[in-house]
């Protein structure tokens, strides 16, 4: 979960440097610091939620006095018009929060919302819906975060934890067949072979070669459904490529394991939500 992250603390506090620098000096020169408020996260379409925890910890590191009422959990669809949390405290440190905060949380939001759009488009099967390396440099963690939040699945989370060989790492090695050979000779046995194939020769190579998982990279849905029928079961079929709301069902009904979606992290569109101070009076 996303309380786990040891390095969350930091990528926030980067994010207020950013924006707080010295000081917010609009804030700090109309709220009088002991007025105390509240302050509602509106929904202003329907969406799929994910990062209200990165949200409250952008407050909480601004002012731990800061309190919350949540009306839904990430994951939850929430219907346009709902209250999704409420914060309460000092308004100077709800105002030096909330830009921060919404930055988060909107773009969150948006990956899961599309998420959820892609699993919902490719129908009941046995397809999973995947992610890729195509994140936000640095929010790596919070992006793929929001893909689960969306009911997608999340591919190799960098270079280190899984085995991918690519075009250039065929062009490098001199063949698919060499490639994977020296991947199973240099990488631990337990570790999944993945290889990309373009054209039906390389998908013949990787089964030839004993490839785990095979990558249909950017191919036709009638070569799609001619490399399925060449693999037969030997090897967990990948498509990547092309992939859009529009043809996911199609690609899907051909029985494939996976589809990976880089748009779902690399073109993904902020959600709109918004921070409304409803209330205010002063300390006591």
């Amino acid at each position: 979960m996303i309380s786990d992250l040891m390095h969350l603390d930091g990528i926030i506090q980067k994010a207020l440097e950013e924006d707080i620098g010295s000081g917010d000096i609009t804030t700090d020169s109309i709220i009088d610091p002991h007025s105390i408020g509240r302050a509602d996260l509106l929904a202003k379409e329907q969406l799929t939620l994910a990062g209200l925890p990165v949200f409250s910890m952008v407050f909480t590191l601004v002012d731990p006095g800061l309190e919350f009422e949540y009306m839904y959990t990430d994951g939850a669809v929430i219907p346009s018009g709902d209250i999704i949390c409420r914060i309460s405290g000092r308004l100077t440190s709800i105002l030096k929060a909330e830009r921060t905060a919404l930055n988060f949380i909107q773009r969150m939001s948006g990956i899961a919302t599309l998420t959820a759009e892609y699993v919902r488009n490719a129908g009941p099967g046995k397809t999973k819906i995947l992610d890729t390396r195509k994140t936000a440099p640095g929010l790596r963690a919070l992006d793929k975060y929001a893909v689960r939040m969306g009911g997608g699945r999340n591919h190799r989370i960098g270079l280190y934890d899984g085995i991918l060989i690519k075009d250039n790492h065929i062009a490098a090695a001199g063949s698919v067949s060499k490639a994977i050979n020296l991947a199973r000779s240099n990488s631990p046995h337990m570790l999944k072979v993945e290889v990309e194939a373009e054209t039906m020769p390389q998908v013949q190579e990787a089964l030839d070669s004993s490839a785990d998982i095979i990558l249909l990279d950017n191919m036709s849905i009638e070569k799609i459904k001619q490399a399925v029928t060449m693999i037969k079961g030997k090897a967990l079929v990948e498509v990547s490529g092309n992939v859009t709301l529009g043809n996911i069902a199609e690609i899907a009904e051909i029985g494939v394991d996976f589809i990976s979606v880089g748009a779902l992290t690399h073109s993904v569109k902020a959600v709109d939500l918004s921070l409304e101070i409803i209330q205010q009076e002063k300390e006591e």
